[in-house]
């Protein structure tokens, strides 16, 4: 009787593949991080310039909507609506520069959570969309812009000394 031997597969060898693979797939999506920031910068943006265009366009029924529908504490209707539109105007410029790498995203995270919790009644779809919209502020408040941003590349020319001097503030 022929008997075939086979010699069980190394479990070293097995492992030393495998966190090969799993350090190249971390390398890769690492290389992407960037990429993905900025995507997520520019639709974020989108959806709350153009929002903010709206509200610009014809500021007497924005005003009508802040003081019928949507109801912000604390703040009069004509204030909130003016502050709203130009957060919605702002910061998205920001954030697509890339400028005030945590104010922009917190900013935005502040309106969409005041639009959410103005509205008495809001659609679930509606909902939906604003949690996945504080999702990606959050992300990019708490991880920041990304290389890909001009706070990275001013920020360190901010920092030195002679900058400083050279301006007087020094003194």
């Amino acid at each position: 009787m022929n008997t075939i031997h086979t010699v069980p597969a190394n479990p070293t060898s097995l492992w030393q593949r495998g966190l090969g693979s799993w350090r190249l797939l971390t390398r890769l999506l690492d290389s992407l991080q960037p990429l993905a920031a900025l995507l997520a910068r520019l639709y974020i943006a989108q959806v709350f310039f153009l929002s903010g265009l709206t509200k610009l366009r014809d500021w007497d029924i924005t005003v009508a909507l802040f003081t019928d529908e949507y109801k912000v504490p604390l703040l009069p209707p004509v204030l909130a609506a003016a502050m709203g539109t130009a957060g919605e105007i702002v910061l998205p410029v920001l954030l697509v520069l890339g400028l005030g790498s945590r104010i922009s995203p917190l900013g935005l995270f502040v309106v969409n959570a005041v639009a959410v919790i103005s509205l008495s009644e809001i659609a679930p779809a509606a909902l939906q969309q604003h949690v996945f919209w504080g999702s990606l502020l959050a992300g990019l408040a708490i991880y920041g812009l990304g290389p890909w941003s001009l706070d990275r590349w001013v920020a360190p020319h901010l920092r030195q000394p002679r900058y400083w001097s050279k301006q007087g503030f020094d003194q």
